[in-house]
């Protein structure tokens, strides 16, 4: 464990601890691994745990444990949350996950999530991804229900993570949007980059920095003013389905930082259908699940 006492100087009265301690302490790898440490109770100002925000003065003496193993999958407690399993061998797990289930800790969400819940069924998870991740190959945003892929050991996270970035998995998902769709099918093929003023958003933008992102799509059907549309995404940008229907000018219903959050109980997307090549058995699976019932209630099916 290494240990770091530091006291404040005039130079940086009255920052916030984060920033502070991001400045100050050597060899720190980001802010985000700052907040870490002190959300974990691993920092004190004056013997005294605070919050991130907390502003230091002169004199302040700041008190740092990093533990040599921080943010390895031990910081992730097991927890008993009933999972919907599709599937699973000694390779891997297809799980069908619920709407409002955020998929594995982060700042200020360490518990309730998938990761937590993996932790508790299965007695091992690959560790490719750094901090918090154990297992997971891929995400889905917390509130978007449906199939996800999660890799037992590294070898298997390893071949599936180069099956996406071959393209080779094949991903349906199905969205209640606004309006009526013209045509019966269709493909968006337009980049994906940083909103320009709102930095937690994504936007259709045609710089240097955006990516390429192609979303087949199909109409199932149109029904008063809205369209129950499958959605196949050739790329996997984040937030790309939202901001593509976005685009269209038919925005996924429920959709608060995109459409419109009161259109919809909840973002009436869904992750129905998976299919990839075995790593171990070279096998072609495919699993697919029921969307929830109110999406086709709403268009009378």
């Amino acid at each position: 464990m290494a240990m770091h006492t530091l006291k404040v100087d005039e130079a940086h009265d009255h920052l916030r601890l984060d920033v502070f301690l991001t400045q100050v302490l050597p060899d720190i790898p980001s802010r985000t691994f700052v907040q870490k440490l002190i959300d974990f109770g691993h920092v004190r100002v004056n013997e005294t745990t605070v919050k991130s925000h907390h502003r230091v003065v002169t004199s302040d003496d700041i008190h740092v444990e990093i533990p040599k193993d921080f943010l390895t999958p031990q910081y992730i407690q097991p927890e008993n949350i009933p999972l919907d399993i599709f599937y699973e061998d000694d390779y891997l797990i297809v799980v069908n996950k619920p709407r409002g289930m955020v998929v594995h800790p982060a700042q200020g969400c360490y518990t309730g999530t998938l990761v937590n819940a993996l932790l508790h069924h299965s007695v091992k998870l690959s560790q490719v991804n750094e901090e918090m991740r154990p297992g997971i190959v891929h995400r889905l945003d917390k509130e978007t229900s449906g199939l996800l892929l999660v890799a037992k050991d590294n070898i298997t996270h390893t071949k599936l993570a180069k099956q996406f970035a071959r393209r080779e998995i094949k991903k349906k998902y199905i969205a209640l949007v606004e309006g009526e769709i013209e045509f019966d099918e269709g493909v968006i093929d337009v980049p994906i980059g940083r909103h320009p003023r709102h930095r937690e958003k994504k936007s259709v933008q045609f710089d240097d920095s955006a990516k390429e992102s192609t979303t087949f799509y199909r109409v199932i059907k149109r029904e008063k003013g809205v369209t129950l549309v499958a959605l196949f995404p050739k790329t996997g940008r984040t937030h790309q389905l939202r901001v593509h229907m976005a685009y269209l000018k038919h925005s996924i219903l429920g959709d608060d930082k995109y459409g419109k959050a009161n259109s919809f109980p909840r973002l009436a997307l869904h992750a129905q259908a998976i299919g990839f090549c075995h790593p171990q058995t070279k096998k072609y699976l495919e699993f697919s699940s029921r969307p929830p019932r109110e999406f086709f209630s709403k268009v009378g099916l």
